[in-house]
Formats: structure tokens, C-alpha cells, sequence
């Protein structure tokens, strides 16, 4: 007994599922088969901000993935032939309708089509197995599809089975459907696995939509970012945290994604917002238009400049009592209103008075400015209760809470949005939670994963809600990273005032562009410091100063170019995404997505220009993969249960 490694107990579980000897070592040929395939391809990607058409288009596109599959399969074809296949296989029924609106779509069309779909399938599934390939299919058509992109040629034998497969699939109206199927196999095959790095929500109008897109991936993880996490806050109730979205959604008009994406109700506010500021022009929260949304839902923009200050200015009160709340957090700076001298209304940091740009404020109490009124705490727990029995919106949060943490450690590399807080002197900043321990580096990052779980499950009812706003933009937080969050200044002082409060970056951001320094990382999250890679996103690499997303020769690479329009005139692209497959990781900056429309009229896709970050030598297997590694302890199972039926310690 004592020659086992493995507990009898587990094996005599293990024995549930393999039965016999000959069932394990089939098992045992078919693993060890597996990890010799090349790894499968992950597809990188951050920043989407609620750019729900541009993302769909990455996801659709694979960054280029398919198309590279295409020439591939099709090396004789010519560009537009190409690219018409490529626009077929992303967007299949819109692409096929508008080919027959034209009128070409005929037979000889469609068998065009499919046989090209057949061999780019081919080619993509050439990687898997064919028990992993009949999976993606839908069982009406495996049949077919296996007889089809397993053959490896229209073979002299079977030439005739082959057409009339197709014809019959013609002849009989079931083209569309089964050139759908086709497309979804090879968008599915393109990408194995797609990694998120955070900041989901705010600035775009579809973020509910985006949300849809992430919860149908067959495999994928998410590294939260601060735009993330305060919705998260928000979804479980922290009057901060829904104070916060409500004032971005209406910054940047994308209401629709509260009120129609997720029903919820801002009535409460805008019924309180035309009383109090009725006769109030609210020309500093009018939504900017080079920001601004193009929100679906018909809000008069006078509106919306009147409920985006009463929840800006609930917000100021609330952001004060919760730094009261938790000295622990050094956010004092936070606790602005109460910087107000309502004598003269100016604000007063540091020994210097500015003057404020509007004055204007009914429900502020300048003998207790951070108390909520009667009526905005009423407007508030409404609002609440709304965010609270939204269930669309819970599900979307609890599927972030599945899927998703503070950051993540895949095949090498170090994912994670913002940053690991640093000292002046680039050594690991500490923090001190509630109740008085210290953190630093990865023991950091893994209390705030934990600390986020134990309030939004409330597992221990001392865990406060508040995690999750300083999480979202105070300068101790991994997810923000910056020195203050001038939300207040923008609102209430004038343009030039402004400068005098800058938001700046953690010295993480600096130390981070030396290539010690990110092994040093790497090292402290436990991962091989010559192998790995930091992959980073958060903040928007500005390709028109000539910054570059790869940095600390190539520990480090930022993906935040610029998916968000609200960013793009910053940026100057729309946004980078990183593929990482078997022959090794590759930059992708993308042009800016014009429309769905465009793209299938003109098959015009949003892949700009790649750039090789790293190449192996060798091809990677899928046994130098997590997933490898995983199916090497399976097989070291089996072999020692197959051990014991040898030895009669399980019969």
C-alpha cells in the first residue's frame, strides 16, 4: 500500500470511471496522444468599455487569426476571394443575405463557398482531436461535417460521394444553415481560449451586450479592472459603487445600459433631480460630445446634465463618509466637499483657495456637507433596492465572480489590469486592511480577490461592501493605480484650475518599464522569470507621443490601445489585442471598426499590422501547457490505478 502515491480511496474513485484495465490505458494512449497536439491558441484582449460591435468583431475575427487560416487553406485564391470568405465566416447570415440581395448568390455560389469553408475547416480543426472537433459541432450536421474536413483530399475513390454531398445540401435549402455551422466551427477552432484583462464596462452603450458575447465563450477567464469591480459593488448594493455608475453612465450618455440592458429604474433620480436643480443649467455636467455615447434611449441632454449633478454631488458626500469609514484606506484626499468655504465657495487644498465654477449647491449643508438630505437618501435606497433585484444584472455579475479574479497566472504568464502598487523606491507597497494585517505584492492582489468574494457572497458579515470603491479608484488599489481621482475638480473647477490636480501614476508604472523589475514580479507570483510574460492593460498606450506597447524587452506588454472611442483620439488606433499559439505570441493594432454594415458590404476587417513579440524555436505542445501539465497528473492517476488492479488493491 505504502507504493502508492495516490490515496486508495481516490483511485477506488478513479475506478468509478475506469472500470477496468484496459479502460485506463486507453485513456492513458489517448491523454498522452493529446499532449503532443500544438497548443491551442488564446486570443488576449482588454479595455472594451462597452464597444460591444468593435469587440464582437475581434472575437468574430480571432485579431487576424482566421484570416492567417484562410491563406493557409486557400493559398491559390486571390485577396478578395479571401476576404469575402473571411466575412462570410464572421458574419455568415448578414453576409449571405446581402450576397443574395445582388443576386449572386446561385449554386455554383454556394458550392463555391462551401467547398472553401470545408477546406479552411480543415484546416483549423487539424489541431484537435476529433472527439474535441465533434463537440463544436451542433449534431445535426456531424455527420456530414466529420465525413467532410476529415477526408483529406476529393480522393479519386470518393470524388462523387464528396459533390454530392454538397449538391444535395443545396438542392434540398439547407446551404445557409449548414454554411452557418461551418463558420461557427471555425470561429470556434481559430481561438481555443480568450482571456479578458479587465474593464468591461463604462464609456460604450452596450456593455449588457458585451456581457451576452463573454458568457457564451466555451473557454475563457477574466482579470477584473476598476470600471469591473465597481459594478460589481454596485450589484450587491454599495450606495458608493451605484452612485458611481449612475454619474458615468450619464457623463458618458449610455444610460440604456442600466435602463434597458439591465431594467433598472432611474426614475427616483430624475424625478428629484428636476425639482432640486429644475432652474439650473448644470453646464458642467452636460455630457461632452467628443466623450459622449450615442445613446439609444431619447434622454433630453438638459436632463441628463441635471441627474448627472445630483448623483455627482450624492456621490462627493458618499465618497467622504467612506474614507471616515476606513482611515486604513489613506483617502482622505477623498473627502473633498468638505473642503468647500461656502462663504466665498471656493475650494481650499493645500493653503490655496480656487474659486468654483458653479455655486450652486441646495442639498449641501455647510455645517455638515457630507450628509445626504432626506431625500437623496431616499432617492438612493430606491435606487438600491433596483440595482439589487436587477436579475439580468446579477447574473452578468455573478459570471465575472466565476470566471474572473484579481489576476491570473496561464501557461507562463502573469495576467492582471492595473498594477502591483509600488513604493517610490520600487519596493512592494503595503497596505493594512480592516483588521490591522499587512499586505504586499501577490499576498496583496490574493486578500483583495479573497475580501471582494467574502462581501459580495456576504460569507462573513464583517467584511465591508466598501472593498469594492477603493478597489475602483483610490491610489492603494491594483486596479487603479493613481494618485487621486479628480472626478470633483473636473466637475467644479475651471480648465486651468485643473492642472494643479494631477492623477499620478504609481511608481509601478515606471519601474515596470525595466526588464529585472518584471522579473522580479514574475518571480514573487511564483512563475519562471525567463519563460513568462506580463500581460497588462488599463492604461491606454498613446501611439501618437510614440509610447509602445511592449516594454522591459518584452516582459511587458500593455494591451490598452484604444477600443473605446472616448480614447481614440488619445491613442491614435483602436486598441491592440495579443494571440498567443503554437509557434509562439504576436502584437495585433487594429484599425478603427467602422461599422457591421461596412464590413459586410465592403468585407472590410479592423486587423491593421502584427508585430512578433516572441517565436519559438520549437513548436509549443500542449504538454508545456497548464492544461498539459494538468493531463500529466491525470495520466500518472491512471497509471497508478492500473497499478492496483495489477496487485488486486482494487479489483
Amino acid at each position: 500500500m505504502n507504493d502508492y502515491k495516490y490515496d486508495i480511496e481516490y483511485l477506488k474513485l478513479l475506478s468509478k470511471t475506469f472500470p477496468s484495465i484496459s479502460s485506463a490505458t486507453t485513456e492513458i494512449i489517448n491523454l498522452k496522444a493529446i499532449n503532443e497536439l500544438p497548443k491551442g491558441t488564446e486570443h488576449f484582449l482588454s479595455d472594451i468599455h462597452g464597444e460591444y460591435h468593435a469587440f464582437n468583431h475581434m472575437l468574430r475575427s480571432g485579431s487576424g487569426e482566421t484570416i492567417s487560416k484562410i491563406k493557409l487553406a486557400l493559398p491559390n485564391r486571390s485577396e478578395e476571394d479571401r476576404k469575402t470568405i473571411a466575412t462570410i465566416i464572421f458574419y455568415p447570415t448578414e453576409k449571405l443575405e446581402y450576397l443574395k440581395s445582388l443576386n449572386k448568390l446561385d449554386e455554383d455560389l454556394y458550392f463555391k463557398i462551401l467547398s472553401d469553408l470545408i477546406d479552411v475547416a480543415r484546416v483549423c480543426a487539424s489541431k484537435y482531436t476529433r472527439s474535441k472537433v465533434r463537440k463544436l459541432i451542433n449534431s445535426e450536421y456531424t455527420y456530414i461535417i466529420e465525413e467532410l474536413i476529415h477526408s483529406h483530399d476529393y480522393t479519386f475513390n470518393k470524388e462523387g460521394y464528396y459533390k454530392e454531398i454538397l449538391s444535395t445540401v443545396i438542392e434540398s435549402g439547407g446551404a445557409n444553415k449548414f454554411i452557418k455551422e461551418l463558420a461557427n466551427l471555425i470561429k470556434s477552432c481559430a481561438v481555443d481560449h480568450v482571456h479578458i484583462l479587465g474593464d468591461i464596462f463604462d464609456r460604450g452603450t452596450k456593455a449588457e451586450r458585451v456581457m451576452n458575447l463573454l458568457t457564451k465563450q466555451r473557454s475563457l477567464d477574466i482579470t477584473w479592472g476598476n470600471h469591473d469591480i465597481v459594478y460589481m459593488g454596485a450589484s450587491c448594493g454599495n450606495l458608493c459603487c451605484i452612485a458611481n455608475v449612475i454619474r458615468t453612465c450619464c457623463r458618458y450618455n449610455h444610460l440604456s445600459t442600466i435602463e434597458e440592458g439591465y431594467g433598472i429604474s432611474l426614475r427616483p433620480l430624475v424625478t428629484f433631480a428636476l425639482r432640486v436643480y429644475g432652474k439650473d443649467s448644470c453646464t458642467s455636467f452636460i455630457p461632452s460630445h467628443d466623450e459622449m455615447a450615442n445613446d439609444e434611449i431619447d434622454y433630453d441632454l438638459k436632463v441628463i446634465a441635471k441627474m448627472h449633478k445630483a448623483i455627482s454631488i450624492i456621490l462627493f458626500k458618499l465618497e467622504a463618509q467612506l474614507v471616515k469609514r476606513h482611515p486604513n484606506y489613506n483617502a482622505m484626499y477623498l473627502d473633498k466637499i468638505s473642503k468647500i468655504d461656502f462663504d466665498d465657495y471656493t475650494y481650499n487644498v493645500g493653503g490655496k483657495k480656487y474659486k468654483l465654477k458653479d455655486n450652486n449647491l441646495p442639498t449641501v449643508d455647510r455645517l455638515n456637507p457630507t450628509m445626504l438630505t432626506e431625500e437623496e437618501n431616499e432617492v438612493m435606497l430606491k435606487l438600491q433596492q433596483a440595482f439589487i433585484h436587477s436579475e439580468k444584472f446579477r447574473s452578468h455579475i455573478d459570471f465575472l465572480f466565476s470566471n474572473g479574479a484579481m489576476y491570473l497566472k496561464y501557461n507562463d504568464n502573469l495576467l492582471y489590469h492595473g498594477c502591483i502598487p509600488a513604493n517610490s523606491d520600487g519596493t512592494f507597497l503595503e497596505f493594512t486592511s480592516d483588521e490591522g494585517d499587512t499586505y504586499s505584492g501577490k499576498a496583496y492582489l490574493d486578500y483583495c480577490d479573497k475580501t471582494v468574494r467574502a462581501a459580495y457572497y456576504g460569507v462573513d458579515n464583517k467584511v465591508s461592501k466598501d472593498i469594492f470603491y477603493f478597489l475602483w479608484c483610490m491610489s492603494y488599489s491594483p486596479l487603479y493605480g493613481k494618485s487621486d481621482i479628480t472626478t470633483f475638480e473636473r466637475y467644479l473647477l475651471s480648465k486651468e484650475n485643473q492642472k494643479d490636480f494631477p492623477e499620478l501614476k504609481n511608481p509601478y508604472y515606471e519601474y515596470s518599464q525595466n526588464e529585472d523589475y518584471c522579473k522580479m514580479i514574475l518571480k514573487e507570483f511564483d512563475l519562471d522569470s525567463e519563460k513568462g510574460i506580463i500581460v497588462n492593460g488599463h492604461m491606454p498606450v498613446k501611439i501618437k507621443k510614440g509610447e509602445t506597447p511592449i516594454k522591459a524587452n518584452g516582459k511587458l506588454i500593455i494591451i490598452d490601445g484604444g477600443i473605446s472611442k472616448a480614447y481614440q483620439k488619445v491613442t491614435g488606433i483602436a486598441g491592440y489585442t495579443l494571440v498567443s499559439n503554437s509557434h509562439g505570441i504576436k502584437l495585433i493594432a487594429h484599425e478603427v471598426f467602422e461599422s457591421k454594415e461596412k464590413a459586410i458590404k465592403e468585407d472590410k476587417d479592423m486587423y491593421h499590422s502584427t508585430t512578433q513579440v516572441l517565436f519559438y524555436e520549437n513548436r509549443r505542445r500542449i504538454k508545456e501547457t497548464y492544461n498539459g501539465k494538468k493531463i500529466a497528473l491525470q495520466i500518472e492517476a491512471l497509471k497508478e490505478l492500473v497499478k492496483a488492479y495489477r496487485d488486486g488493491v482494487i479489483k
